[in-house]
């Protein structure tokens, strides 16, 4: 297998959490397997998460955090995300982050929109694997709420700016697991993270 370059991103905001357990096991995996990652933990970074109303004409300067996470970004062929659904959607600290660095010119192109008018996406050629936690068992949230939390990460926020496929690994109930079903849901993230899926 031809070694790659791994983003790897635990997006959920607390210090101690089954999405940051999850990921460290996926980024570890794929450090023994020989691929190259880099990583980053959201309740580790400091930005301000409030894009404001300066538009994209003025926009805030990034801190340096977002920079370099960006900068890893556009590094990265593969991103690995870890989330929690918080009422149907992410945290809003991650939601910031995306808010904050997905930014025209760095990660899309307004200036050469396609044949519809839609912006040029400038993150073609990388892959996303997303592992999301949730009580709402993945029957339910499809059933029920159509998947809207992944066709949001998906198609409206790395599909927008180019990344894609996203394949998505879902554990539920995830919030009072066993011991047990915890070691089972790490050991399918470190054969991801290994093969770098």
């Amino acid at each position: 297998m031809t070694p790659k370059r791994i983003l790897v991103l635990n997006g959920h905001p607390g210090q101690t959490s089954l999405s940051k357990s999850l990921v460290a096991a996926y980024a570890e995996a794929a450090i023994k397997a020989g691929h190259d990652v880099r990583q980053h933990d959201l309740g580790q970074m400091s930005f301000d998460l409030d894009y404001g109303e300066g538009g994209y004409g003025s926009a805030k300067p990034l801190e340096p955090d977002l920079e370099t996470f960006l900068s890893d970004l556009e590094w990265a062929e593969h991103i690995a995300l870890s989330t929690p659904l918080w009422w149907g959607a992410i945290p809003a600290k991650l939601k910031g982050l995306f808010d904050r660095s997905f930014l025209p010119g760095r990660t899309f192109d307004t200036r050469n929109p396609n044949l519809i008018g839609m912006p040029r996406p400038m993150m073609k050629g990388k892959t996303a694997r997303v592992i999301l936690t949730s009580d709402t068992p993945a029957i339910l949230l499809r059933l029920a709420y159509g998947n809207a939390v992944k066709k949001f990460i998906s198609r409206q926020i790395l599909g927008f700016v180019g990344i894609k496929p996203t394949k998505f690994t879902q554990f539920s109930p995830a919030s009072h697991p066993k011991d047990a079903k915890v070691k089972s849901w790490l050991g399918q993230v470190e054969k991801l993270g290994a093969q770098a899926a």
